[in-house]
C-alpha cells in the first residue's frame, strides 16, 4: 500500500473509470489508469480488486464518484442497483478511507484543474467573479450540480435534479410527454435528456409515424449503443427521423441547462459535462440548445450573459474525486 498516491474513481451506469494519482504542489499527476464495463462486476469492491490485480498498486485513501446520491455515506446506484458503502468498502479494500460523493460533484470538482484547451466555448458571455456556477451532464443519466461562491473559493453542492419533473414546453413536447407518461407514468427530465432519452424520443416518433430506414432499424438491432446511432444518423442528416430526434433532445437539453442556470444563478459561468454533448459539439452549436437555455422570458438577458461551455476532458470527474481524498490524507 503506498501512502503517497490516492485512489479516485468515477463510477457510471456504463463504466468505471478508476485511477491512481500522485498529487504534486501545483498538479496531479496520474500513476495507473484503467476502464471496466459496470455491468460486468456484481459490486464496486470486485472492480477496485480487479483493477489493483491489473496495476499491481494501490493506495490507503479513496474517494469514488458515484451516479447516485450519498446520503450518510452510502448510495444506491439507480442505472446498477449496487448498494455502496463508505465503511463497507473500507472495509473490504483494506483502505484507510473511503469516500462517497455524487458524480456531478466530482465533476464539479474537477472543473478547477482545467485548462482553457479543455473546455470549448459555447457563449462567451460576461462571467462575474463573485457570481456561482452550475454543472449538467447527460450521459447514460442525467446528473446536476451547483458550485456556490463563498470567501474560500466555491462549494459545490450535488444534486439530484436530473429527476426532477419533464415540463414540456410546446405541442411538440407535450406530445412527447404523452407517450412517456403511458410508458413510464411519471416523466423526469432524464427520461428525455440523456442517451436513454434520446432513445426514448425516437421511439416516440417512430411510434407517432415517422419513417424508419431499414439500414436504420438493422444498424439500431446490431447496436450496443442505439443513442450513438441516433446521434451519428442525426448530426449527418442520415435519416430525418434521427435529424428530428436529435433537434428535439438539444433543445430539451438547453431548456433543462437554462433552468439549472436560473435556479443556481450561474453568472460565474455554466457547464455542460457528460459523455454526449463532446460528441455533438457541431450539432451543439448550430441547434436550439443555446435559444432554449436563453428563454427565460423576463431574465432572458441574463442568461445569455452567461459563459457556457463544454468539459472536453473525460477524466474531470477523476480528477475532482482526487481533489476529494486528498483533502484526508
Amino acid at each position: 500500500m503506498s501512502d503517497d498516491l490516492v485512489l479516485a474513481g468515477d463510477i457510471g451506469g456504463t463504466k468505471c473509470n478508476l485511477a491512481l494519482f500522485r498529487a504534486y504542489p501545483e498538479a496531479l499527476d496520474i500513476v495507473a489508469e484503467r476502464t471496466y464495463p459496470s455491468r460486468n462486476f456484481a459490486n464496486l469492491d470486485v472492480v477496485v480488486k480487479q483493477f489493483v490485480a491489473d496495476t499491481g498498486l494501490t493506495a490507503s485513501h479513496a474517494c469514488f464518484g458515484v451516479a447516485g446520491a450519498v446520503l450518510g455515506g452510502e448510495s444506491q446506484l439507480p442505472n446498477l442497483g449496487w448498494r455502496l458503502s463508505e465503511t463497507t468498502l473500507a472495509s473490504a479494500l483494506k483502505l484507510n478511507s473511503v469516500k462517497l460523493i455524487n458524480d456531478l460533484e466530482a465533476n464539479a470538482l474537477g472543473i478547477s484543474t482545467l485548462t482553457p484547451e479543455q473546455l470549448f466555448c459555447l457563449n462567451s458571455g460576461q462571467p462575474r467573479a463573485d457570481g456561482n456556477r452550475a454543472l449538467i451532464a447527460a450521459g447514460t443519466g442525467l446528473g446536476m450540480a451547483l458550485l456556490i461562491r463563498a470567501d474560500d473559493g466555491y462549494h459545490v453542492a450535488a444534486s439530484e435534479g436530473g429527476h426532477a419533473d419533464f415540463a414540456p414546453r410546446n405541442e411538440e413536447e407535450v406530445a412527447l410527454w404523452r407517450s412517456l407518461a403511458t410508458r413510464f407514468g411519471r416523466v423526469s427530465i432524464e427520461r428525455v435528456v440523456s442517451g436513454r432519452g434520446l432513445e426514448n424520443i425516437y421511439a416516440h416518433l417512430k411510434q407517432s409515424g415517422m419513417y424508419e430506414p431499414a439500414w436504420l432499424a438493422t444498424r439500431l438491432a446490431a447496436s450496443q449503443d442505439p443513442a450513438a446511432v441516433i446521434a451519428e444518423a442525426g448530426a449527418s442528416g442520415e435519416a430525418l427521423i434521427c435529424a428530428e430526434a436529435l433537434a428535439l433532445f438539444l433543445s430539451a437539453y438547453g431548456a433543462a441547462a437554462g433552468n439549472l442556470a436560473l435556479t443556481g444563478m450561474a453568472s460565474g459561468g455554466f457547464y455542460i459535462g457528460g459523455g454526449i454533448a463532446p460528441k455533438l459539439l457541431n450539432s451543439l452549436k448550430n441547434s436550439g440548445f443555446m435559444a432554449a437555455f436563453t428563454d427565460k422570458g423576463r431574465f432572458s438577458d441574463m442568461l445569455g450573459k452567461m459563459p457556457v461551455r463544454v468539459i472536453l476532458e473525460p477524466r474531470t470527474a477523476l480528477h475532482g474525486a482526487a481533489v476529494a481524498a486528498l483533502r484526508v490524507v
